[in-house]
């Protein structure tokens, strides 16, 4: 039966635990209408367009 051999530390522990938690860095896109960076399958918040049509109102700048 296998033993631990020495004592493995609370942050030795973690350290190895970390690795599983991280988070994924969501992809983002141009908006093919005014080039600002949005998120895929969602209207943009500049232009208010989503699959060339208008579905949002215009941000005012």
């Amino acid at each position: 039966m296998a033993v631990p051999k020495c004592k493995v530390s609370k942050a030795r522990r973690d350290k190895r635990r970390s690795s599983h938690w991280k988070l994924s860095v969501p992809g983002i896109v141009a908006c093919p209408k005014c080039g600002e960076a949005r998120l895929p399958h969602r209207a943009c918040k500049k232009c208010g367009t989503y699959n060339g049509r208008e579905v949002l109102p215009a941000e005012e700048n």
